[in-house]
């Protein structure tokens, strides 16, 4: 009897200690509004494509726009006050998003009105020779004249070198919006992370804003890319070395693609990022850990 009762017990133990570590772990389905963690997620941070956060010294911002009554999420950022760089951006192509409305840029740079003052940098060019590189491209988002224009903002701006903005990073993101504006069918989506190397030993060095202050320049920029279609998930990284150009440089793209790709597994080891952590623990390690040859087959390269 006694036998009987412990094993009862200890059964019911191991019944916690599996349905606690459920509760803290980062997954999850944003479709489904089912959340994973000690604390609910919002309906933005529990978004497939929304990487796992840091716990201090960054803040969540997104920028949406009213589609048809309702809010549309154009992108979101997680900002690095200290750094005065975001740590990734995110967004995806869907049926709101994928359509290309808008046909002309703004151009207007400016601070991001969601970000509190004492961390603005100036819209205005970055000092030292280097663009004002779009994360999320102004191209990514021409679904809307309102979401192109938020574009703009400095949260998803980094400091990159004039040919290597205008010229090789336009490979990777031409490569995205075809994938994303070309889908098999009307319920495929495009889930997007993309950023540049802001942590120590990642960075080139710095440079200063408009109004005086600081931001790290990335020795690298990446994309995580997912692909749902068909009930499953396929995912591929880009690695890109940040550096200058010649303009006259040409390249072989699908030569430069498959050159910078890898699984999002080999990503996340560079970064620290833990990318696409919301979709099911069990469909993520699969999707996260695919043979790269098998990856570049799926993706058309």
């Amino acid at each position: 009897m006694h036998t009987t009762i412990h094993k009862l017990r200890l059964l019911a133990s191991l019944a916690c200690l599996s349905l606690t570590i459920m509760l803290f772990s980062c997954g999850g389905d944003d479709d489904e509004n089912i959340h994973f963690g000690p604390v609910k997620l919002g309906k933005y941070e529990s978004r497939i494509e929304v990487p796992k956060m840091l716990n201090s010294g960054t803040q969540f911002i997104t920028h949406t726009t009213k589609e048809n009554g309702h809010d549309v999420l154009g992108y979101c950022v997680e900002y690095d006050l200290g750094k005065r760089h975001s740590r990734w951006v995110a967004f995806r192509f869907d049926g709101e998003t994928r359509e290309r409305q808008v046909n002309s840029r703004a151009n207007s740079w400016r601070d991001d009105p969601m970000l509190d003052s004492k961390y603005h940098i100036g819209g205005n060019a970055y000092q030292g020779g280097y663009a004002r590189g779009h994360l999320c491209a102004s191209y990514d988002r021409r679904y809307s004249l309102e979401a192109e224009d938020a574009t703009y903002y400095m949260t998803n701006m980094s400091p990159m070198y004039y040919e290597f903005n205008g010229n090789y990073w336009t490979i990777f993101e031409g490569f995205i919006q075809d994938k994303g504006r070309n889908p098999l069918s009307v319920n495929d989506t495009l889930y997007v992370v993309k950023g540049g190397t802001i942590e120590n030993g990642q960075t080139i060095g710095t440079c200063r804003t408009s109004n005086g202050s600081t931001t790290v320049v990335p020795k690298h920029y990446f994309i995580a890319a997912v692909m749902y279609r068909g009930g499953n998930y396929s995912g591929i990284g880009f690695w890109v070395e940040h550096k200058n150009y010649s303009a006259s440089a040409k390249f072989n793209k699908n030569t430069e693609l498959r050159k910078c790709s890898m699984n999002i597994d080999e990503l996340e080891e560079l970064t620290g990022i833990d990318f696409f952590c919301n979709i099911p623990d069990d469909k993520e390690r699969k999707m996260e850990k695919e043979n790269i040859e098998t990856i570049r087959s799926a993706w058309g390269l």
